[in-house]
């Protein structure tokens, strides 16, 4: 089996921010354990943040992940798992937000 590129987002993907409701961010476990399938599975994976490389890598170290961290689109992958609509790999998927109808532009701003 081919190894693929494997990237996952942070917010509102492999987290559920504090803006959803919750006192604070809390993980995805749903998300995460389609990540840890694939990384059983023997492929390269990545995680990326919007809000940069800092906190792509705070998240990967206190959810236990092990993968590259990279700027977001900073390098051709196979499969993206994000939250908004975007072409970041070959096959993009849309993990639907928990909780959260906040318009990610004004989260950003906001943001820690």
């Amino acid at each position: 089996m081919k190894q693929l590129k494997i990237a996952f987002d942070v917010d509102d993907t492999l987290i559920i921010p504090s803006v959803a409701g919750y006192a604070k961010d809390i993980p995805n476990y749903d998300t995460i354990g389609v990540f840890k399938w694939f990384q059983a599975q023997g492929h390269e994976m990545i995680i990326w943040s919007g809000s940069g490389v800092d906190w792509a890598s705070k998240w990967a170290e206190k959810l236990g992940l092990k993968a590259t961290i990279l700027r977001k689109g900073e390098i051709t992958v196979d499969l993206a798992f994000d939250d908004c609509d975007v072409v970041l790999g070959a096959v993009n998927i849309k993990v639907k937000r928990v909780n959260n109808n906040v318009d990610r532009t004004e989260w950003n701003k906001i943001k820690r």
